[in-house]
């Protein structure tokens, strides 16, 4: 869904925002192509332009949809995830490789894995708590860990998009670079743990 169509059909809908909002981040939980991060932008610009009254309910609304799309993914992972596995439609959504890539993170890192992938756009996030479902990740700790990431990025955006009002698409830029330097710092601290473990096992072969 493009910016355009998302910011008219959301100010159209200023007085159920909270709803509107609620079920969009639901269907981008179930990998529909709407940004979770435009929706709390886009949805903060149009309650400080329209409804300021409003504005704590229109983050709630905004929260609860993320919230609960993130448990229904890791309750899909956790109860029906190798079923779903076998079924063609799904594979697209959840490679095998990225799967057995997380699933190897989940068990070197933790919950480290969860909170900092979470940061990552682009689909990723919905693969990342399929696979926590998927190894039977305690649901305390994830629903813990899920909401103080999504605490943070939630109010970053919805915070940067209140405060811009109208003007919100200023924000796309830093939004994107944000993007790029999440996902870059992503891939330099994996380079980082491999290049280690590398080392280490130089190290053991030697001294053996």
């Amino acid at each position: 869904m493009s910016i355009e169509l998302l910011s008219t059909f959301l100010a159209d809908a200023a007085p159920y925002l909270h709803f509107i909002s609620f079920f969009l981040l639901i269907l981008s939980g179930l990998n529909f192509p709407i940004s979770e991060d435009l929706v709390f932008i886009i949805s903060a610009s149009i309650a400080a332009v329209y409804v300021p009254e409003r504005a704590a309910v229109i983050f709630a609304g905004c929260f609860s949809g993320a919230l609960l799309s993130d448990i229904m993914v890791f309750a899909a992972g956790k109860y029906m995830g190798p079923n779903i596995l076998k079924i063609s439609f799904f594979k697209k959504f959840f490679p095998e490789k990225i799967v057995g890539n997380i699933k190897k993170h989940y068990f070197d890192h933790g919950n480290k894995t969860l909170f900092f992938g979470r940061f990552i756009p682009f689909g990723v996030r919905n693969i990342l708590f399929f696979t926590a479902g998927l190894v039977s990740l305690n649901f305390k700790k994830f629903l813990i860990v899920d909401i103080c990431a999504l605490l943070a990025t939630s109010l970053l955006w919805y915070n940067l998009g209140y405060a811009a009002g109208g003007n919100y698409e200023e924000i796309i830029p830093f939004l994107d670079n944000f993007r790029f330097t999440v996902i870059a710092s992503v891939f330099t601290m994996g380079a980082f743990i491999i290049f280690k473990r590398v080392s280490s096992k130089r190290v053991f072969q030697k001294d053996n």
